[in-house]
């Protein structure tokens, strides 16, 4: 400050000298000279103190706090976007071509294995006749066959020249080969009943092949079904599920979807069951991916525990959270105390040195929940970090100027 006043006192000296000599010498190219040099040493304050000003305010009078490293865990977790949806859904598909005559049960209904669902009223032709025809034909060899296979597996199994298993996989196949032909045998005398009784039209029963849920009825009456063969996959009549096991099924960007295991243990939400949180494990992870709007997804599935007073409807949409990295016991700050060099993105934070003065230091960062980041290497427990005030900007050091260099001097 006191050089400020000396650079006015000696300008305002240089100019009321040049008017001084001015009145006594008369020399008016010196006393031009004398008040340029006065105007400029002026001016040369004047600067002087607008920088002196600034570089004063722009020193921050706020006080810093700081922490310190301290030992934690961290955990990475991941939200997977998908639905819940039964565990085996059943499509019940009728034995032969028909016409829907009866229905015997709605959507939401609960059913037994071998409860009546529908009511089909066949219409026989020659064509079916025939192709019943050739499948008992077929079946009765199979029987034949069969039974000659038990008969030979009896023989070896009793001087043990065969194990147990073998004897009974040679019965297995006997009694399937007896059921087959019955069925045949039926319905070939469903397709007889109508032509050789004079009528036009036969009836078969259509059963629940599982016990379960009734999701949906795609038919209605009149409609006619075709059964379900080799060349076609046949009408679905109704199509039956247990929603005591629900799965979780969702999709997984490939960054993250090396970091699955089976087993894993999953947090699943449900946006029609708010407030409440259900345990799954993760038991499928797609060995293919799918390319979705740019990106690759991996689908994924999960059992879901479900509690026994919980209805789960299929289809509801829920979210899934996973943790896909952890790490135990490791030397943690707070993220907002880590700040980035915006030339070298190198991360660094700022130690306390002596009462609020501060030093950079460059840190290798691990990993980071958004919260606590990991720190590998670069600082210590016992150091003291700058803590950022939210309010405060971060200040960046102006360049040295002409007028700094002079004040060192």
């Amino acid at each position: 400050m006191a050089l400020m006043i000396s650079f006015f006192s000696i300008g305002k000296v240089f100019i009321l000298s040049g008017n001084i000599f001015f009145n006594f010498k008369n020399l008016k190219q010196t006393k031009m000279k004398l008040k340029n040099i006065g105007i400029i040493i002026l001016i040369l304050g004047f600067l002087f103190a607008i920088a002196y000003f600034v570089r004063t305010n722009s020193e921050s009078s706020i006080e810093y706090d700081t922490t310190s490293a301290y030992i934690s865990s961290i955990e990475k977790m991941t939200v997977v976007t998908g639905k819940v949806i039964p565990e085996d859904e059943v499509e019940i598909k009728p034995q032969l071509n028909g016409i829907i005559d009866r229905i015997f049960v709605e959507e939401g209904d609960t059913v037994q294995n071998g409860q009546l669902i529908a009511l089909i009223k066949v219409v026989p032709d020659e064509r079916s006749v025939y192709a019943a025809q050739a499948q008992v034909i077929a079946a009765e060899l199979n029987v034949e066959n069969a039974e000659r296979q038990i008969k030979r597996a009896e023989e070896l199994f009793a001087k043990d020249i065969i194990s147990t298993q073998d004897y009974e996989d040679a019965k297995l196949s006997f009694d399937t080969a007896k059921e087959n032909l019955t069925a045949s045998k039926n319905d070939l005398e469903i397709l007889r009943k109508g032509s050789v009784s004079g009528s036009s039209t036969a009836n078969t029963n259509i059963r629940a092949t599982v016990s379960g849920t009734i999701l949906e009825i795609p038919v209605k009456l009149g409609d006619q079904v075709i059964a379900a063969n080799n060349f076609n996959e046949g009408t679905s009549v109704a199509i039956i599920a247990d929603l005591t096991k629900m799965i979780f099924e969702g999709q997984v960007d490939e960054a993250e979807v090396g970091n699955l295991e089976n087993g894993m243990s999953i947090i699943v939400n449900m946006a029609a069951i708010p407030g409440e949180d259900f345990d799954a494990k993760l038991k499928f992870v797609a060995p293919k991916g799918t390319e979705e709007g740019g990106a690759v997804q991996f689908k994924i599935e999960a059992d879901i525990t479900l509690n026994e007073d919980t209805f789960v409807r299929a289809g509801y949409s829920a979210n899934g959270s996973l943790v896909i990295n952890k790490r135990n016991d490791i030397m943690v700050i707070p993220e907002s105390v880590l700040q980035f060099d915006r030339r070298t993105q190198q991360p660094y934070v700022e130690i306390e040195i002596s009462d609020q003065k501060f030093e950079r230091k460059d840190v290798t960062i691990g990993l980071s929940d958004g919260v606590k980041v990991e720190v590998l290497s670069g600082i210590e427990m016992s150091d003291k970090i700058k803590i950022w005030n939210k309010t405060e900007p971060i200040k960046i050091e102006p360049e040295e100027s002409a007028f700094d260099e002079f004040e060192d001097r």
